[in-house]
């Protein structure tokens, strides 16, 4: 599932080619992608049409673009397979089109493709009073590490006031947002933490060297386009990210530790696989 340095790759192409145009039109071709606008396919198109897309925006893993001068709001989510492409009219439809957005100028359209179809988008109403017009469904999102307005000391005292573990504390997105498996499994390979270490067990500055690795991972991420694994996750222009090159743990079974040599281990974990290093990373201690 796209992480928080692929979305925000996907917002700036928003923001650099669709931000400022008019709709035109909209078709919906599949209506599980806007399963989330509860009054339906039509309802969701009338909304858009006509409607000036302004300035995209992210919370974590969440986009929305404001509808200018209407009080509401374009909210989507990529899921597992979720591409927004920046289209000339003309290309042939792709095999999984949802949702195509037409544009009064003429120019490129925007369309929501989706393999899987757990993505999706809605139309909503703008949170009142919040100067960034956050929708009313993200409030619950927690504020990510490369937010200007993320605030350290408020996390790092709520991390270590969880009665949890540290990589199920990175996921939780109502604590932090944006990171996913791949950026925790980067971040604590950084910090040299194994993922099931308590979250009250780490001394504040040890706390505050993982929210550093995470953002500075992350931003490593984002520079090169982010992390593409297949062809589910491109940005706006179908081009991949290539983070993959660049990582120390997610993945790497088997292969040695880009700091000690020793082989890197898999383990499950709620579902998913935590990739460490059993010597830099090594398990807490049993109570």
């Amino acid at each position: 599932m796209p992480e928080l340095p692929e979305v925000e790759v996907v917002r700036r192409g928003l923001a650099r080619w669709v931000s400022g145009r008019t709709v035109a039109d909209v078709q919906v071709l599949h209506p599980r992608s806007v399963r989330r606008h509860l009054a339906g396919g039509q309802d969701f198109a009338d909304r858009l049409a006509g409607a000036t897309l302004g300035e995209a925006r992210r919370r974590g893993k969440y986009l929305w673009v404001p509808l200018d001068g209407t009080g509401h709001t374009l909210v989507g989510h990529l899921g597992m397979s979720g591409q927004l492409l920046v289209q000339d009219p003309a290309t042939p439809d792709e095999t999984h089109l949802r949702v195509r957005f037409r544009f009064t100028d003429g120019g490129r359209e925007l369309r929501f493709v989706d393999q899987r179809t757990f993505g999706g988008l809605a139309v909503e109403d703008a949170e009142p009073g919040d100067p960034e017009a956050t929708p009313r469904s993200l409030a619950h999102i927690a504020r990510d590490p490369l937010d200007e307005r993320f605030d350290d000391e408020a996390f790092l005292t709520a991390l270590r006031a969880r009665r949890t573990t540290v990589k199920r504390a990175l996921l939780d997105q109502t604590l932090i947002s944006g990171v996913g498996n791949i950026y925790a499994d980067e971040s604590l390979w950084r910090a040299r933490l194994h993922y099931d270490r308590p979250t009250a067990s780490l001394p504040r500055p040890r706390a505050a060297e993982l929210l550093g690795h995470a953002r500075d991972v992350m931003n490593a991420a984002l520079a090169v386009g982010g992390t593409t694994f297949d062809s589910l996750y491109v940005n706006v222009n179908g081009e991949s990210g290539y983070f993959s090159r660049d990582l120390d743990a997610y993945g790497r079974e088997g292969e040695p530790c880009h700091r000690c040599g020793t082989p890197m281990r898999r383990a499950a974990w709620m579902n998913r696989s935590s990739y460490f290093c059993p010597r830099c990373q090594r398990p807490p201690r049993a109570v």
